[in-house]
């Protein structure tokens, strides 16, 4: 069956408007990639220098793997969060101040075109850092790959769970210090308290039980089990838990999309 000519024009227009959405979003964040790109990697770089030269010394093993090795794996998803997050808060949020997004809106773009340009943009950050983060650490140290099949699809899911984050806190944010706010008071708790630096299991109660209440919690046993193949919790139910929830707020944020609400100022 022959497709219409009609109709494949149609489909490349969208395509073009697609890629076009994308590459603004990351033309955005390389046009100041010393401090999109460079600061988190210079972050991550202390944190792996501290951890591993201060505490890897004092603590030589943790569940049977050297302490640096266990770190690594939770602060390149860290790395990934933080910046998908962070993108697509501060990008959005500006674009409603300029009022460019109001032209966005009202251009023959669908609004899961749009939803999808800003997630991607943000995932695309937060990928570049992570991957950043992956080489330094590779460099320093021997850092294995055990379940490439885990790892490779939980990463995808958490950079896009926290690009649909910063879409969602983006939109209905007022000002910019309530992006800081989210990030500072919400985000940052919930991924240091989500085992990056420790094991749950070390933690003395109430503590331990708690932790099992913080959905990054799970993402960073998904990611350290791809890495080093530490397992702490149930992995095919911790996957299933992270796929929903992206789904479900990927459902939200293109519904606000669709009614256009929160997105003029």
């Amino acid at each position: 069956m022959s497709v219409s000519p009609l109709r494949s024009s149609r489909a490349s227009a969208s395509q073009i408007r697609q890629f076009s959405l994308i590459r603004r979003e990351v033309s955005r964040f390389m046009k100041i990639k010393r401090q999109t790109l460079g600061g988190p990697l210079l972050e991550t770089f202390l944190y792996i220098s501290v951890f591993g030269a201060a505490l890897g010394s004092r603590i030589h093993t943790i569940h049977g793997y050297r302490y640096i090795v266990f770190v690594i794996p939770g602060l390149i998803m860290m790395a990934w969060a933080i910046n998908a997050f962070s993108n697509n808060s501060s990008s959005i949020l500006q674009q409603k101040f300029t009022h460019s997004i109001d032209d966005q809106l009202s251009s023959p773009a669908s609004p899961a075109q749009l939803l999808l340009g800003f997630i991607l943009g943000g995932f695309i950050r937060g990928f570049l850092v992570s991957a950043l983060t992956f080489i330094v650490a590779a460099a320093l140290l021997s850092l294995p790959v055990a379940h490439p099949v885990v790892l490779i699809p939980s990463l995808v899911l958490v950079g896009l769970f926290f690009a649909l984050c910063g879409v969602l806190v983006g939109v209905r944010a007022e000002q910019f210090d309530d992006v800081a706010l989210y990030q500072t008071f919400v985000l940052q708790p919930l991924i240091f308290l989500g085992g990056v630096f420790y094991g749950a299991q070390l933690l003395p109660q109430p503590w331990q039980t708690l932790t099992q209440f913080n959905p990054v919690y799970y993402m960073i046993s998904l990611v350290r089990y791809g890495f080093i193949g530490y397992r702490d919790v149930n992995i095919p139910l911790a996957f299933l838990f992270l796929a929903l929830v992206t789904a479900g707020l990927f459902a939200l944020c293109h519904r606000i999309f669709q009614q256009g609400r929160y997105l003029r100022t």
